[in-house]
This record gives structure tokens, C-alpha cells and sequence, in this order.
């Protein structure tokens, strides 16, 4: 085994909810004693069916297995990844070449998710700002999975618009300045209410 800590860019994409999408595979990778980067696509060769199967569900109900663990509930889990995507996000930023999950605004249509919807990307922080990192290459299998977790979060914005009687407003680009990143020349954001007032949560892998 590996320590946890070796384990870098798994992403969770989507919703935060049984639908989230834990990916090991689209960019994962271990760092080993010699400071080498391996693929964690490549170390889990042989366990590909698990990576697909069992490590997603666990993830998908880790909060289940908390309070049935504990018998309390796992707000204080949710509440600490909050702070600690914070942290990351205006105060420390991501490390050159790692990536933190972060539930984020979707004003570009990344990865082909709809925009106007707020979706968890894999995602790097500078100077108080976050870029999606763009270009990672998608398997049909995560892509399926990123439609399902996609669908979820546009019928619950439905519901939601349905229930205060409204409609959706149009899909607002963010204030954005340009910045070279390890995905090339991409848009990057101050702060703005929108930005804060999504849900912005962390992967603790």
C-alpha cells in the first residue's frame, strides 16, 4: 500500500450527492520515494474493476457509512472539507501540477456540462483565484457518469425554479482576467458573490 498523502488529483465531479463521480483514473497519480509520478491508471491495472466499482460506491455513501459508524450525522465532515477548499482557494492555492475537487460555477461549459449550473470540477487555485483544469482525456464509462451527475443537478434546479415559480436566468459569464496556467491561457476569477455563494467542496483524497 500507499500512504494517502502520495495520492494526488483523484477528482470528484458532479453533484454532491450519491451521483458524485470519484475518479481515480482521469489524472490520478501516485508519488513514489523517488519523487516519480506514477498513474494511478497504471498501478491499478489490475484492479480496474474495483477502481470502477467499489471504491466509487464507497465514496458515493461515505457519508452514510459515517453516521451509521458514529450514529451522529457527518455535517462536521462536510463542514470541515468546506473550510479546507477556503483555504485552498484564497488563501494557500493548489501546488504547481495538483488539483483539488471544488464545486464551482459553470460558466464555460467544461466538459461539455451544461452550463449555468454548479458542478464539482477538477480545479487549481492562485492568488485567490480558481481555474478548471481543462484537457484531461475522458473515458466513455467517466463520461457517462459525468451525464448522470449532470442530469441529477439540472432536474433539481428544475424542481427548484418550479417551486418559487421562476425561470432560469441567463448563463452570466464571470469577471475574468487573463492568466497563463499548466492547461494553457485560461479565464480566471476574482471573487464574486455568485463564486461565494456556491457550495464549495474539497476531495479528501
Amino acid at each position: 500500500g500507499v500512504s494517502a498523502n502520495s495520492i494526488k488529483n483523484v477528482t470528484i465531479w458532479g453533484n454532491h450527492s450519491e451521483t458524485q463521480y470519484p475518479d481515480a483514473l482521469s489524472g490520478g497519480y501516485c508519488v513514489v520515494k523517488d519523487g516519480t509520478k506514477v498513474p494511478l491508471s497504471e498501478m491499478l491495472a489490475n484492479d480496474i474493476d474495483w477502481a470502477t466499482t467499489d471504491f466509487i460506491y464507497a465514496v458515493q455513501n461515505r457519508g452514510k457509512a459515517v453516521i451509521e459508524a458514529r450514529g451522529l450525522s457527518s455535517a462536521m465532515s462536510a463542514a470541515q472539507a468546506t473550510a479546507d477548499c477556503l483555504r485552498t482557494w484564497l488563501v494557500t492555492g493548489t501546488k504547481t501540477g495538483e488539483t483539488v475537487s471544488m464545486a464551482v460555477y459553470n460558466d464555460q461549459g467544461y466538459y461539455g456540462v451544461k452550463e449555468g449550473i454548479v458542478f464539482s470540477f477538477p480545479c487549481e487555485c492562485r492568488n485567490g483565484e480558481w481555474f478548471v483544469k481543462e484537457g484531461l482525456q475522458l473515458s466513455d464509462f467517466s463520461r457517462n457518469k459525468l451525464n448522470i451527475t449532470e442530469a441529477e443537478l439540472v432536474e433539481e434546479m428544475a424542481a427548484a425554479h418550479e417551486l418559487i415559480g421562476t425561470s432560469p436566468a441567463p448563463v452570466k459569464i464571470r469577471t475574468v482576467s487573463m492568466s497563463t496556467c499548466s492547461s494553457g491561457l485560461s479565464l480566471a476569477t476574482t471573487a464574486t458573490e455568485s463564486d461565494m455563494s456556491s457550495v464549495c467542496l474539497t476531495s479528501r483524497m
